[in-house]
């Protein structure tokens, strides 16, 4: 069986809410994601990592490319370069990419689809509706008191 997790991170992977705007955004993200009254519940989960986690896309990764010289990294050396650095988080973003050694940081690199690092994620499992319009996201971003974005995984 698979899941579809829809998340909302802030755009900045230290930045985390105090706990009355994770609240209130939580309570907008349950209104969003609710459906009919005879609808299933949806699950969301609202977590704070003491580093930046990685919030990927699952299986919809298509491809990663390097925000310099636009060449495509090599997955198995991503995959390589996370495992090595993600143990209970980043410490630190920082990346030298085999492509063109530029010194960036991982939450830069291009993703498609997207993924992003973050302290502060709300996941909601298998939600009954698309993603979240840019009206829907703004709408977050000021309960949440930062700008947000989403990431769409398919695990």
């Amino acid at each position: 069986m698979s899941d579809d997790i829809l998340s909302v991170i802030p755009t900045d992977p230290y930045w985390q809410p105090d706990t009355a705007a994770a609240t209130r955004a939580t309570a907008m993200v349950e209104s969003l994601v609710s459906g009919p009254p005879d609808a299933s519940e949806v699950d969301i989960d609202v977590t704070w990592h003491e580093m930046p986690a990685f919030v990927d896309c699952g299986q919809n990764l298509e491809r990663i490319g390097c925000p310099r010289c636009g060449a495509e990294i090599d997955t198995e050396w991503w995959g390589d370069f996370m495992d090595e650095h993600d143990g209970d988080g980043f410490t630190s973003l920082a990346v030298e990419l085999p492509c063109c050694r530029t010194v960036t940081t991982l939450d830069t690199l291009e993703y498609e689809w997207p993924c992003g690092f973050a302290r502060f994620e709300i996941a909601i499992w298998n939600p009954e509706r698309a993603r979240f319009s840019d009206e829907e996201l703004t709408t977050l971003a000021a309960a949440l008191g930062h700008p947000v974005k989403q990431v769409w995984a398919h695990v």
